[in-house]
């Protein structure tokens, strides 16, 4: 099988920089597996890496949609295994980075196969969030399905929908279709995680959003407002983004604006932990106190082993 690197962990433990200079060691290239880092223009809300970050090492699936498009993790995993088939095919070992866990399990393990649901169930679901709300039927996921509900954002109407659309429709909640499915891994993965205490990532959380605010985060948003692109765009959606459209439009305070985005990052991190609780890794790092020198060792013990 393919030899790939996978670097994963919540928001702000710092994968990006660690996938680069493991990148530079191993002279290979880094798959952003991020979900919102695909949207070209939002860069700061993204905690994109920088332009010269990107000369440094080339990064592949950043800025390949304008924000109106649709991406998920379908689409991902197409054009990321075309990613990986030109790198193994250079002799390179391809390190996927990014904190979409949906996105890399989907890539290793395949895409979840379920049955033809009956399309009046959706249609029927759609109605009741136009009457009832999204807050309502998000509690109902997570009373259903609460290892789905907690990977996805309460204020994501589109997975929510799906989760409850696979439940009503197969009488099965979608992480028992994720956990009986066939699982064979499609490469041949080194699995690092970084990680810290709760306390210490909610502390970089609020400190990341504080600096995106300093480096111009609000006149990025005005931009793409201004560019057409409104709030029920698909990248408008994301975190960091649609809680600062309100501000920008006069209708709440700057200071509830980033209370509900810090909120909501944290609420992301909550989510990833409790995904990863779930997965076994070969390393887990704290992002305090690594040596990049003893995971190099380790990784040249596995690229020989190929």
């Amino acid at each position: 099988m393919i030899p790939i690197i996978r670097i994963e962990g919540a928001t702000a433990t710092g994968k990006s920089a660690l996938a680069i200079d493991l990148a530079q060691a191993l002279d290979t290239e880094i798959i952003s597996a991020d979900s919102r880092q695909v949207y070209r223009g939002m860069d700061i809300g993204t905690a994109k890496v920088s332009a010269a970050d990107q000369e440094k090492v080339k990064h592949h699936l950043i800025d390949i949609v304008d924000p109106d498009a649709s991406y998920n993790a379908g689409i991902f995993v197409i054009d990321a295994n075309n990613v990986i088939t030109n790198l193994h095919e250079r002799g390179k070992i391809p390190i996927v980075c990014g904190g979409t866990g949906l996105y890399v399990s989907s890539l290793i393990h395949g895409l979840c196969p379920l049955p033809t649901i009956d399309p009046q169930i959706k249609t029927e679901l759609i109605h009741r969030l136009e009457c009832e709300g999204l807050d309502n039927l998000y509690q109902e996921l997570m009373k259903i399905d609460p290892v789905v509900a907690t990977n996805i954002s309460s204020n994501d109407p589109q997975r929510t929908l799906r989760a409850l659309e696979v439940f009503y429709g197969t009488g099965n909640p979608l992480s028992w279709h994720w956990t009986n499915q066939e699982r064979q891994c499609r490469y041949n993965c080194l699995r690092i995680q970084l990680q810290l205490s709760r306390e210490e990532l909610y502390a970089r959380i609020e400190f990341r959003l504080g600096m995106m605010l300093k480096d111009g985060l609000l006149d990025e948003i005005g931009n793409l407002l201004a560019n057409g692109y409104g709030a029920q765009t698909p990248g408008m959606k994301c975190l960091g983004y649609k809680e600062f459209i309100p501000y920008i439009h006069g209708l709440i305070p700057l200071e509830t604006a980033i209370s509900l985005a810090a909120q909501h990052q944290r609420n992301l991190a909550k989510r990833q932990l409790t995904w990863y609780r779930k997965h076994s890794f070969d390393l887990t790092l704290d992002s305090r106190s690594f040596k990049l020198s003893d995971i190099i060792t380790i990784l040249k013990d596995f690229i020989v082993e190929e």
